[in-house]
């Protein structure tokens, strides 16, 4: 869904203030100050003030890697090296540092750790949406939590990364792809052993009745339960 313009005017004039106030009505009230959107408008687009922009800045951020990510020819990497060149444009394409910083140290905050925690799956479902994913189990929901434990970890590495062109941050993501795929060559080591094989059958046909939400305007739940669901 495109955001409301007046919203993404919103979040523009906010930007340069955040440094100095970070996400804050203080911030929100200048954003609003400086456009020509009238106030009430303005809470209208965003109950929540600044957080509301916050939310949309970094959602913002996942719309630019995609698009980065379609641009791209992506034919001759392996698909471990596809879903770390998406983490790395997903970094790219973040123009404002410490817009980031501020937003790491809002959605830490407890009443909004939810939110954050809704962000960073985002991102990983916006990865695995735009480089093919097909899954329509369990997997479905595996693959983007692995990812948002990924993603999580290269983003506070890249907020303290110096080195020249953050390339430090690259060889992390390197790093960080080669331990989830180790895991899963462990999980598909222990799928082939015939000693497991009572355990790992009925676990997969129970992985296969978990569902992806159905992406419906009148249902939008984590998962669905379908008992004899095709296998």
């Amino acid at each position: 869904m495109t955001p409301d313009p007046d919203k993404l005017t919103l979040l523009d004039a906010i930007v340069p203030q955040v440094a100095f106030d970070g996400w804050s009505e203080t911030s929100f009230k200048a954003a609003v100050a400086a456009t020509d959107v009238p106030e009430v408008r303005a809470r209208s687009l965003c109950p929540r003030g600044a957080t509301d922009l916050a939310i949309l800045f970094h959602q913002q951020g996942d719309r630019a890697m995609v698009e980065a990510l379609r641009a791209e020819d992506l034919s001759t990497l392996r698909f471990r090296d596809k879903v770390a060149r998406a983490l790395r444009l997903r970094l790219d394409v973040i123009e404002d540092r410490e817009a980031v910083r501020r937003g790491m140290t809002l959605f830490s905050l407890p009443h909004l750790a939810a939110d954050g925690a809704k962000l960073m799956w985002g991102t990983a479902d916006a990865i695995w949406t735009a480089l093919g994913d097909t899954s329509a189990d369990v997997n479905w929901y595996t693959k983007r939590a692995t990812l948002s434990g990924v993603w999580s970890a290269v983003i506070l590495y890249w907020l303290g990364d110096q080195s020249e062109g953050t390339v430090q941050t690259t060889a992390f993501i390197d790093r960080r792809i080669d331990e989830v795929m180790q895991i899963e060559w462990a999980k598909s080591a222990l799928r082939g052993n015939p000693l497991l094989k009572p355990l790992t059958v009925p676990l997969g046909k129970l992985g296969e009745m978990i569902k992806p939400p159905r992406q419906t305007p009148d249902m939008d739940v984590p998962g669905m339960w379908r008992p004899g669901a095709p296998k």
